[in-house]
């Protein structure tokens, strides 16, 4: 990959992965509100299933799209009801308390954030994107190799970033109508990410 093309990836990636987003949001709630450590399986569920769907994306996944609209359609459909109901799940969350005696929520598991990508509206544009612009035809493999690394890279950095956001925040919230406030306000921002995927 050229260095010129290479940097470009790097300012794309960067810019996109660090902005706000359903990911992003959801694991600052969730250090809110669990930690860091109970955060983890989350945090890698996102990397590993943002991976997979770029690889995806990069064996034709947007070919399919042009081929079966109805299945674009589809997957939009589905992804807005879900990202509602894990709005509805952030803005029902308590705190866990720092005893462990009593689990008031779960956060999100590996598998749940795995899958969540690929009704995520911002990690299939992105995915589909980068492989647009960034995959040459004559250096496919080599291409989705570097664009696989720099992606690991900066989703590792980036929900690990977010989610000690969360964690700093913590000691600020430890009222629980100031939490209440909160995971309202990160509900509402998870739904208000849907409208782009929508419209």
């Amino acid at each position: 990959m050229p260095y010129d093309m290479f940097a470009a990836l790097v300012v794309f990636v960067f810019a996109t992965a660090f902005t706000p987003g359903p990911n992003n949001i959801m694991v600052t709630a969730s250090g809110v509100n669990f930690g860091f450590m109970r955060t983890v399986p989350h945090m890698a569920g996102i990397t590993v299933g943002f991976v997979v769907l770029l690889l995806a994306a990069a064996a034709g996944l947007g070919l399919i799209f042009t081929a079966a609209p109805v299945l674009q359609t589809g997957l939009k459909i589905a992804g807005a009801l879900y990202m509602v109901w894990l709005a509805w799940k952030v803005a029902n969350s308590r705190p866990a308390p720092s005893s462990g005696d009593a689990e008031l929520g779960q956060p999100m598991t590996f598998w749940q954030a795995a899958g969540f990508q690929w009704v995520n509206p911002k990690a299939l544009v992105m995915s589909l994107t980068m492989v647009a612009l960034f995959v040459r035809p004559e250096a496919r493999v080599l291409d989705t190799a570097i664009l696989t690394v720099v992606n690991i890279v900066f989703t590792v950095a980036t929900v690990a970033t977010w989610t000690g956001f969360g964690v700093a925040l913590r000691g600020l919230l430890s009222n629980p109508s100031h939490a209440r406030i909160f995971n309202i306000v990160m509900a509402l921002l998870l739904v208000a990410s849907i409208v782009p995927m929508v419209l």
